[in-house]
């Protein structure tokens, strides 16, 4: 089995992967965007819709760690030639899944006001969240099947399958968004909130009925369930359990973020969702590379093939830096024309532009560390994403942020913070793996490598 990284090997996996992972932040841009133009409560509805998709997004992540936990496994079986190992594994994982997806659906419904009023939400904001929450958390237990299936998708070195999955969802959730929101005269009454959150689920659905029919017909893996745990069960949990705790770290920041611009008004919340909706589409163009590295990085450690290890790094950083580089331009460009994309409030706008260079300036070091989150976690070096994630959010981010609020810099304040923050784990996850690196070359030079230390 080749072991190559060159650029067309990457770039087979990282196109794919980008076109599927910015479905998800079009989608969210898309409901900004028309929720931000509709006739009723505009800002108060832009706001709701920024709150539930902040909560919703920090659910997914957390969801997500399933998908980079059985992604990590089946790679690494897959590097050294043993996938027969897992066939019983993976509909346990699938399995286990979906009784945690529903409790997460039962426990959130119900619990809705108590975590939109964490957010600072009230009044109309409260109302609106409520209401558009309850229909959308239906579809975290169609989100999570279709997260571990494109886990499972990318474990055999494939992300064709999910990029196809996810644009049709996308489009799907595009154009039902247009209709159900702004309804069709004669057809379909305006349903406001409400439309964006049921184009949403459907689309969800949608794209879990497709990724289950591309599971069946695509992969060796069944459906049939043993009851004695497979032997990898307790490293799939440990990873997990690793990963979920790296995420809730990084989602308490910006949760905390969220919160203080809601609390310095309606203007500041909604300048602030239309940034973050913009910045985590950039996001993914880079996390496409993040995801080549988390595929091919499992796949070298199962073959200890630890040369081609550094090559893939040192390759992934340099195009990340064209991918920043190249959005950068976008940026550039497109400047007068972004916000007016998300609203015509003049001070929404212009709360929006004065952030607008830190947006650009966070897309440098981004780079880096998303493409090293992606790396580590296909060598499975999940406990040290977890303490770096843990130290920098504790150290780094909420000192960073109360020092900013103290000063009086509201939202400049909080996007100087998410800089600072993004180049400290940058950094922490650089030195990382050069040190490793350094002690592999060592141990190789003395013949005495211990492979154990990548795994």
């Amino acid at each position: 089995m080749s072991n190559s990284v060159s650029f067309k090997v990457i770039n087979r996996l990282a196109i794919p992967s980008i076109l599927a992972g910015i479905i998800e932040p079009v989608i969210s841009i898309t409901d900004t965007a028309i929720i931000g133009h509709i006739k009723e409560f505009p800002t108060e509805s832009l706001a709701a819709v920024g709150i539930v998709g902040s909560f919703m997004s920090a659910l997914f992540w957390i969801l997500g760690q399933t998908k980079n936990a059985v992604s990590t496994i089946i790679s690494q079986k897959v590097g050294a030639s043993k996938l027969q190992k897992i066939y019983t594994l993976v509909p346990q994982i699938l399995g286990l899944n979906v009784i945690f997806g529903l409790f997460l659906v039962f426990v959130t419904y119900f619990l809705a006001e108590d975590i939109f009023r964490l957010y600072s939400a009230k009044d109309k904001i409260l109302e609106l969240s409520i209401e558009y929450y309850k229909i959308r958390a239906f579809g975290l237990i169609f989100t999570l099947i279709t997260f571990t299936l494109f886990g499972i998708f990318r474990g055999l070195q494939n992300t064709f399958w999910a990029m196809m999955i996810s644009l049709t969802g996308g489009l799907i959730n595009i154009v039902l968004d247009f209709v159900l929101v702004y309804g069709i005269d004669g057809f379909v009454s305006p349903m406001g909130i409400k439309g964006a959150a049921w184009a949403s689920l459907i689309a969800q659905f949608t794209m879990m009925l497709l990724a289950i029919s591309f599971y069946a017909k695509k992969t060796p893996f069944g459906f049939r369930i043993y009851f004695d745990f497979h032997p990898e069960i307790p490293r799939f949990f440990l990873l997990t359990y690793n990963l979920i705790i790296r995420t809730i770290a990084l989602n308490f920041a910006i949760y905390l973020s969220n919160r203080f611009a809601t609390s310095y008004g309606k203007e500041y919340i909604a300048a602030h969702v239309i940034a973050t909706n913009i910045w985590l589409f950039t996001a993914f163009f880079i996390d496409g590379y993040a995801d080549a590295g988390n595929s091919l990085a499992g796949k070298l450690s199962g073959a200890k093939d630890f040369a081609n290890l550094k090559k893939l790094a040192h390759k992934l950083i340099r195009y990340g830096f064209w991918v920043a580089s190249g959005l950068t331009l976008v940026f550039l460009v497109f400047k007068p024309y972004l916000g007016k994309m998300f609203t015509s409030d003049p001070i929404v706008l212009q709360r929006f532009y004065e952030i607008y260079w830190l947006l650009i300036l966070i897309l440098y070091s981004e780079s880096i560390a998303f493409i090293f989150d992606g790396i580590f976690k296909g060598l499975g070096w999940v406990k040290f994403l977890r303490n770096m994630q843990l130290v920098t959010t504790l150290f780094v981010f909420i000192p960073s942020l109360l020092l900013m609020d103290y000063l009086g810099l509201k939202l400049w304040g909080i996007w100087v913070t998410y800089n600072i923050w993004m180049i400290s784990r940058a950094g922490a996850l650089w030195v990382e793996f050069s040190k490793n690196l350094r002690k592999y070359s060592l141990k190789k030079k003395y013949k005495s490598l211990d492979t154990d230390m990548l795994t």
